[in-house]
């Protein structure tokens, strides 16, 4: 079992930073890979960033490449996200997800994660 709170959430203006903060409990972090999504109203849940076990290796959507960065620390169980030069299309409530099982989705398609947490809202103001 895994359990995954995110953190970090706000109203920050075009172009500011915020950092998200993805702590797990349960099964060890370091044991698992684990992605961000995130869901604006009326649309789809998207892919935002992966990062493997160890860390070493990360994987982003096209429309954050840049600006946004996935990083863990396995030491305390946590997962961030750095956001940078936030536009008002990244207005969206945002999850951390963890991928423990073998499965054949994508890793961008949110069937592969089997743990999620509650989501925490971002809304960037223009």
């Amino acid at each position: 079992q895994v359990q995954l709170v995110e953190s970090g959430g706000g109203v920050v203006q075009t172009g500011g930073s915020l950092r998200l903060s993805c702590a797990a409990s349960g099964r060890t972090v370091s044991t698992y890979y684990v992605g961000w999504f995130r869901q604006a109203p009326g649309k789809e849940r998207e892919f935002v960033a992966r990062i493997n076990r160890a860390g070493g290796s990360t994987i982003y959507a096209d429309s954050v490449k840049g600006r946004f960065t996935i990083s863990r620390d396995n030491a305390k169980n946590t997962v961030y996200l750095q956001m940078n030069s936030l536009k008002p299309e990244d207005t969206a409530v945002y999850y951390c997800a963890a991928d423990t099982t073998t499965n054949f989705s994508p890793y961008y398609d949110a069937n592969r994660y089997d743990y999620w947490g509650q989501g925490t809202q971002v809304t960037v103001s223009s």
